[in-house]
């Protein structure tokens, strides 16, 4: 008789949900947490789109630097949403559960798109680098097919590795406890919950921790230092200044990201460390991405000046939508 994939299924889990403890059960706490949480979440929605809305609405930002952004802004938009509405919705109803299969949806998703993520990253950068550094090659180096082959290769890049991930986890066998100490369904907090031998998990995950972190912040690192030494080499102070803050800002911002992905992902597992990767993980999940599109897109002149252009379109054809009843009385 043919074994079918449910009942392999319950052959290896004998529990159909997971309770997310995420930050404590202080209720005072849980107020505050979800007001804080919820406007950043608006704000993270409201930046990012408002960029993919101008990269696609304006001719003038049809580059391959902005089809990044507008890439990355979108890739945001998608990274916020996997984590932070289950975990509002959690601070309103109390609800803490999420099905056995719901979590491992939210860890493939999480999984491809941090991994997506760090190599969006790290193709910005050199796309910035190839700007500043070699400028006269830029059009031949950063043309629209080579950008969409990055994309391209960097989402299925991702996607492989988060099947293989995620596949070994799911073949694990779950037959309680059922408490996941964090506020989303990530690797470490399930594989201590397994009661089969996780060694073989815990070193692939490790592996892919480091295929996935360290090449794109090799990349990125290396990339930004030969900007600031091209930047160094401008003679116009004020010229200097201006680049320098603005490559420091990407600079910190990508630090952060990077340095909390590698203490969560690829530092030992160790008592000490287990309760602060939690908190470690809040600015790559939450916080990171309503700051990138002040970083990398709201303070570029570009981009201000096409909101500038969107906000005159605006404000005329309301002006038109107005006058219009009254020309036609007239007419």
């Amino acid at each position: 008789m043919q074994i079918t994939t449910s009942e392999q299924w319950n052959n290896h889990t004998a529990i159909t949900e997971f309770i997310l403890l995420g930050f404590g059960e202080a209720h005072e706490f849980q107020i505050l947490l979800f007001l804080a949480f919820v406007v950043i979440y608006i704000l993270t929605i409201m930046g990012n789109i408002l960029i993919v809305i101008l990269v696609v609405s304006d001719q003038h930002l049809q580059t391959p630097m902005y089809y990044l952004l507008g890439n990355f802004s979108f890739l945001e938009v998608c990274y916020s949403s996997t984590i932070v509405p289950k975990m509002l919705a959690r601070f309103l109803t109390g609800d803490k559960s999420i099905s056995s299969w719901g979590c491992f949806a939210q860890l493939f998703i999480f999984a491809c798109l941090v991994s997506t993520e760090c190599c969006l990253l790290s193709v910005m950068s050199f796309d910035r680098y190839v700007a500043i550094c070699k400028p006269l090659h830029y059009a031949t180096i950063m043309n629209g097919r080579v950008v969409l082959y990055l994309l391209v290769g960097s989402l299925l890049y991702s996607a492989s590795m988060a099947v293989l991930a995620v596949s070994m986890v799911s073949q694990l066998s779950f037959c309680g406890p059922k408490e996941i100490d964090h506020f989303f369904c990530d690797f470490s907090p399930l594989l201590q919950l397994s009661c089969s031998d996780t060694s073989h998990v815990k070193l692939l995950n490790f592996i892919c921790g480091l295929i996935d972190l360290l090449p794109p912040f090799i990349l990125t690192i290396t990339s930004y230092v030969c900007i600031i030494t091209a930047i160094l080499r401008i003679s116009s102070t004020t010229g200097r200044q201006k680049a320098f803050a603005t490559c420091s800002s990407h600079l910190i911002v990508v630090s952060i990201f990077y340095v909390t992905l590698m203490i969560v992902y690829i530092l030992p597992n160790t008592s000490t460390l287990r309760d602060l990767k939690k908190f470690f993980a809040v600015p790559y999940t939450v916080l990171t991405p309503v700051v990138n599109p002040l970083i990398y897109s709201l303070r570029n002149k570009e981009v201000k000046k096409s909101l500038e252009r969107a906000f005159y379109r605006f404000i005329c054809f309301n002006e038109i939508k107005r006058l219009s009843p009254l020309l036609l009385t007239v007419g």
